[in-house]
């Protein structure tokens, strides 16, 4: 259950201006369609080179939001590992942008966890305002064309399965 203290903790972490009306969504979990262009972004990873999301055009993206101090992205984290090994052959990518400040804990706590899809540090929680995120975790799918189809805001199990379809529904188009 979320708490004030927890809602306002975030609302510390990511930036007061960044969210709107939050609703941490620990144990939850809720689907939203959306059909409009995907905000563009450029973030630094931790393989080194910046990656620019305008340039995955032609690629089936999943954005997910996240942090070391997020149980439910942490239960999340190695579901979201397994899509990323089974699909990545069918032209579907997957990053991990962490909010956290500190990016060497969120690459430790990601080794940890067994996650080999790319790490970008979005320490300045400047693409989470222009997602307007208010859930943590959040997950974004992006069709080949760069439009957000689908907006997954928190995390219970077994959310994977529908991740899932989505995938495979968009992989297909």
């Amino acid at each position: 259950m979320t708490t004030p203290a927890s809602r306002r903790e975030l609302l510390t972490r990511i930036g007061a201006g960044a969210l709107a009306p939050l609703s941490l969504l620990a144990g939850s979990a809720r689907a939203a369609a959306a059909t409009g262009p995907a905000p563009d972004f450029t973030l630094r990873s931790a393989g080194g080179p910046n990656l620019r999301l305008a340039e995955q055009r032609g690629s089936v993206v999943m954005v997910n939001f996240w942090a070391t101090w997020c149980g439910p992205c942490l239960v999340e984290m190695p579901h979201l590992a397994k899509l990323h090994e089974k699909y990545k052959s069918a032209g579907f990518l997957l990053w991990g942008v962490s909010v956290d400040e500190d990016p060497k804990a969120a690459v430790a706590l990601a080794g940890r966890l067994g996650v080999k899809f790319p790490l970008l540090f979005d320490t300045e929680k400047a693409v989470a305002r222009q997602y307007a995120l208010d859930s943590m975790p959040t997950t974004v799918l992006i069709d080949r064309d760069g439009r957000e189809r689908r907006r997954f805001r928190g995390y219970r199990e077994g959310a994977e399965q529908a991740y899932e379809r989505e995938l495979r529904e968009l992989i297909r188009e």
